[in-house]
């Protein structure tokens, strides 16, 4: 049985008033299987930030519910029990005064029973962060460095990140991606990033929820999501124009372009038996199937309004 470190039920999140309201979530519900690397993508202003700031008890759910481990971040005595189970790498990257070894101390303080010192000097060590540089002369990357080697250090059984790789060169990035895998999953940590750069999530996520303007457009295990996107170059006649497993359709000069959505061998064979020709078929990266569910929703926004 499949037990969940993060779950929102048809959440919900708004901001203002009357006709200047924002929905910022809009009604998500999230799966997030404990013991896994968990991506949430979306766009800048998709509602990542908000979910996650929920998921702290920063943020109070206008409607819905959110829980972490079973427990609900929005009550006062709940939320401790959840603040002491999560490390946490904010949005903004900006640290207290001081320097990352003093940042690095106090963090010790406040987890005594789960902290390690030993991963705490190979996040250092690995990510080359300054330990002495005052505060106010690191750099971005150098400030992202010193609050993920806090959260990691802490080992929490659930670690959110939001936009951890900011500021990060390819080499330190690289580093970080190898730490969470060899270093936070190998324990059954479950990790929760949130970022809008593909390419790094999809280097070790297991599980992808792909978000858009507060709704979540796609679900699961990332082998099932790649084995279920196709792209399709067909001809023939009577070729269908709607089908469940149809996202997007595309006609051109001489054929058909499909991207199907699910069931893709099966919608191949049914387009072969009523005699149309497979021209190509080929594979979508997660980039590809990202843009095509954003095009898609939004094309079907814009028809409701």
């Amino acid at each position: 049985m499949t037990t969940f470190a993060l779950q929102t039920h048809s959440l919900v999140k708004t901001y203002g008033l009357g006709r200047k309201q924002i929905r910022a979530v809009d009604g998500l519900s999230l799966n997030v299987p404990e013991g896994s690397i968990y991506g949430l993508l979306g766009r800048n202003s998709a509602g990542k930030t908000t979910t996650i700031r929920m998921a702290m008890g920063l943020a109070r759910p206008t409607s819905g519910s959110i829980e972490v481990f079973g427990l609900n971040p929005a009550k006062d005595p709940e939320r401790v029990t959840v603040l002491q189970q999560v490390g946490y790498v904010p949005e903004g990257k900006a640290s207290a005064g001081g320097t990352a070894r003093k940042l690095l101390e106090l963090n010790r303080s406040f987890y005594p029973d789960t902290w390690s010192d030993d991963l705490a000097r190979k996040v250092v060590r690995r990510l080359e962060l300054p330990l002495d540089t005052p505060s106010i002369k690191l750099s971005l990357g150098n400030k992202t460095k010193a609050i993920l080697a806090c959260a990691i250090a802490q080992r929490s059984r659930l670690l959110i990140l939001d936009e951890p790789t900011t500021g990060l060169d390819p080499v330190a990035l690289d580093a970080l991606l190898r730490l969470l895998v060899e270093d936070c999953t190998a324990e059954g940590r479950t990790i929760f990033l949130s970022s809008h750069q593909l390419a790094e999530i999809e280097q070790i996520a297991d599980h992808i929820g792909i978000m858009d303007r507060g709704k979540i457009l796609l679900e699961g295990p990332l082998d099932d999501i790649r084995a279920n996107f196709r792209r399709l170059t067909v001809t023939g006649s009577a070729l269908p124009t709607s089908s469940p497993s149809i996202l997007s359709t595309k006609r051109e000069t001489h054929a058909t372009q499909y991207v199907i959505q699910r069931d893709p061998e099966a919608f191949t064979e049914d387009l072969i038996r009523n005699g149309a020709t497979i021209v190509d078929s080929s594979p979508l990266s997660l980039n590809e199937i990202f843009l095509e569910l954003c095009r898609t929703a939004e094309s079907r926004d814009e028809v409701l309004v």
